[in-house]
């Protein structure tokens, strides 16, 4: 399939490191002008120039701000009126017994994984429609359907990206623009590889920790290993591209068969 992204912006949210920027990666590949972000200049001039190196002739700029908060959104907008496509990437995790986690702990965990996606979508989608193309994706997780015991907190902010991102669809419909959800299952970055040292022990050999965490952790899934963050962007690629115009208001499964169900 030629998926070509040329004459497209795109916004990927939390894109220095892990699945973002792979996403990043992936949609400056196909020809679209990418926007990287994060919280740290430094950070984000790094992975723009690593870009650069790594798609020849890539259009890639970088925009540092914290768009988990409404101030860094509006400063975004300011720099970058209007995009194509975004990508609402952005998010926290890690472990904990869910009757120790405080008020605090789940409003923080909803500003970022939530209410970051939602300021971006009604910034953005105004003038999608007017333009009559679009495409915005949330990136969900296993962990919105299988919630994860050490972990409630993220889980619940995953499912509420389902609701979001179905209903926005709703919202959209007949203008030309489609809004959708990638469901990631268990993948390998540099935070997933910390969390997994937290869980089996250091000390390990990664391949013996990986295999340690799919089996004890993770033991539903049908590929048994981590998900490279490439083959999540690949997914991300597609849905940003004219060939998935016909698919909107669904939730997409890059989870190597984690969830144990027939539909999506």
């Amino acid at each position: 399939m030629d998926i070509s992204l040329s004459g497209k912006t795109a916004f990927v949210s939390g894109s220095t490191q892990g699945i973002g920027k792979a996403i990043a990666s992936g949609l400056a590949a196909a020809g679209a002008q990418v926007v990287v972000n994060g919280r740290d200049r430094g950070r984000v001039d790094a992975v723009v120039a690593e870009l650069r190196d790594r798609v020849p002739g890539a259009g890639v700029r970088g925009v540092a701000a914290d768009v988990a908060t409404a101030d860094g959104v509006e400063r975004l907008v300011q720099e970058l009126p209007a995009v194509d496509i975004l990508v609402n990437n952005l998010g926290i995790f890690g472990p904990r017994p869910v009757l120790e986690v405080s008020d605090e702990e789940w409003l923080r965990y909803f500003e970022v994984n939530v209410l970051s996606g939602i300021r971006l979508a009604r910034a953005y989608l105004p003038g999608m429609t007017e333009r009559g193309w679009g495409r915005v994706q949330f990136l969900a997780s296993d962990s919105a359907v299988v919630i994860p015991a050490e972990m409630v907190h993220y889980g619940v902010t995953k499912t509420a990206l389902l609701g979001v991102s179905r209903g926005l669809a709703k919202a959209v419909a007949g203008t030309g623009v489609t809004v959708n959800t990638v469901v990631a299952g268990p993948t390998r970055t540099e935070g997933v590889e910390t969390f997994v040292g937290e869980l089996v022990g250091t000390g390990l050999e990664w391949e013996e920790a990986e295999a340690r965490f799919m089996r004890e952790h993770r033991p539903n899934s049908l590929l048994r290993r981590l998900i490279r963050p490439e083959e999540i962007a690949s997914m991300v690629v597609y849905l940003s591209s004219e060939q998935a115009s016909a698919t909107t208001g669904g939730a997409l499964r890059v989870d190597g068969g984690y969830v144990d169900a027939i539909l999506p």
